[in-house]
C-alpha cells in the first residue's frame, strides 16, 4: 500500500502472522490430546501432570486469533495489521521456545559475556545416576562440583593465582537427542580465570587446556560425582569403586572441544542458541502415513537414527 508520499509501506513485509493451525505437530496435539490425557487417567487420582495438560492447552490457544489478538496500525499509511497473542511457554510451543532461545542467546552476547574467550563443557551422566538427578538439591551439589572442578582445572597453569573466579553460563538439559530423557549440562565457561581480592583490581588470566588435561579433569570430576552418590547413600560403595575405575567411563561423558574466540560474537551466539535450544525441533516431525509419525535424529548413519510412533 503506497504512503502519501508515494513510497511502498513496510507494514506488511514486517510482520507475517504464522498459522500454527497448519502445522503437523498443531494438528497432531489437537486430535490426540484428550485421548492422551485419558489414557495417562488410571481412576485412582493418578493422572498427566496439571503442567503438562496446561503447557499443551496453551500451545493449542498460541498463534490462534479466535483466542485473542492485537491490532497494528502503520503510522505513515494507515495499514492495519492483527497480531496474534502467544502462549509464552516454555515447553511445547515450538515459535515461543525459539523465539525464547534467540532472545536469551542475543542477551547473553550482548549484555552478560565480556570479548574473551568461552569454552563449553558438556557433562552427561550413566542412567544409573542420571535418574537420581530429578531432585533438585542433588542436582545443584552435582553441578556445584562441576563448576569446582572447571574452576581447579584452570587454575593448574597458573603461578601464584591467588584468590579465583570463574565466569559461566548453565544450561540444564533434560532431553535427548530423540525426546528421551536424558539430564546433562552444557556449560559455558570464559575460557581462563578472573584474579584478585576486589572487583577494581581483577585481571582476567587466559588458560588453554591440553586434551591430556581435559582428560585429567574427566577423571576427576568422575571421581568426586560418585563419591557424592555414595555419601548420600544413592549408591553402593563399591559399585561407586567400580564406576570410578572403569576403563570405558561408565557412561560419563566429558566433552570441551568447542572454544570460541573473544572477538567472534556470531560464533559466540550461534553456541549459546544451541545450549538454549528447545527440546522439540518441528522440523525434524514427518507424517509417512495416516498411522506413523518419524522423529528424525540429527545424527545420520545410526541404526535407529528415528523414533516411530
Amino acid at each position: 500500500m503506497p504512503t502519501p508520499a508515494g513510497k511502498a509501506c513496510p507494514a506488511p513485509t514486517v510482520y507475517r502472522r504464522r498459522r500454527p493451525e497448519r502445522m503437523l505437530l498443531y494438528r497432531l496435539v489437537q486430535a490426540h490430546l484428550t485421548t492422551w490425557l485419558a489414557l495417562h487417567d488410571d481412576g485412582q487420582g493418578r493422572s498427566a501432570p496439571a503442567l503438562t495438560e496446561r503447557e499443551f492447552r496453551r500451545y493449542l490457544d498460541c498463534g490462534i486469533l479466535a483466542h485473542g489478538f492485537a491490532r497494528a496500525r502503520c503510522a505513515d499509511c494507515g495499514h492495519d495489521f492483527i497480531v496474534a497473542y502467544s502462549c509464552k511457554g516454555r515447553g511445547v510451543c515450538p515459535s515461543c521456545t525459539t523465539r525464547r532461545m534467540a532472545e536469551t542467546a542475543a542477551h547473553l552476547v550482548d549484555h552478560v559475556f565480556p570479548r574473551l574467550p568461552v569454552r563449553q563443557w558438556v557433562l552427561s551422566f550413566p542412567k544409573r545416576l542420571r535418574y537420581h538427578l530429578d531432585e533438585a538439591e542433588l542436582q545443584n551439589a552435582v553441578l556445584h562440583s562441576f563448576l569446582r572442578c572447571i574452576e581447579q582445572g584452570l587454575r593448574q597453569g597458573l603461578v601464584d593465582a591467588g584468590r579465583t573466579r570463574l565466569g559461566a553460563v548453565v544450561f540444564i538439559h533434560r532431553f535427548g537427542a530423540l525426546l528421551n530423557a536424558h539430564l546433562h549440562f552444557h556449560v559455558v565457561v570464559i575460557d581462563g580465570v578472573f584474579c584478585g581480592e576486589e572487583a577494581e583490581t581483577l585481571r582476567f588470566e587466559e588458560v588453554r587446556l591440553t586434551p591430556q588435561a581435559v582428560l585429567r579433569l574427566q577423571a576427576t570430576i568422575r571421581k568426586r560425582i560418585v563419591r557424592l552418590f555414595v555419601r548420600r547413600g544413592l549408591l553402593a560403595k563399591g559399585d561407586g569403586e567400580a564406576l570410578c575405575v572403569s576403563e570405558h567411563d561408565a557412561g560419563f561423558s566429558l566433552n570441551a572441544a568447542v572454544r570460541i574466540e573473544g572477538n567472534d560474537r556470531q560464533g559466540l551466539e550461534r553456541l549459546l542458541r544451541y545450549c538454549a535450544r528447545p527440546a522439540f525441533a518441528q522440523e525434524r516431525l514427518r507424517q509417512i502415513d495416516r498411522e506413523h509419525l518419524v522423529y528424525e535424529s540429527p545424527k545420520p548413519g545410526q541404526a535407529d537414527a528415528s523414533a516411530r510412533s
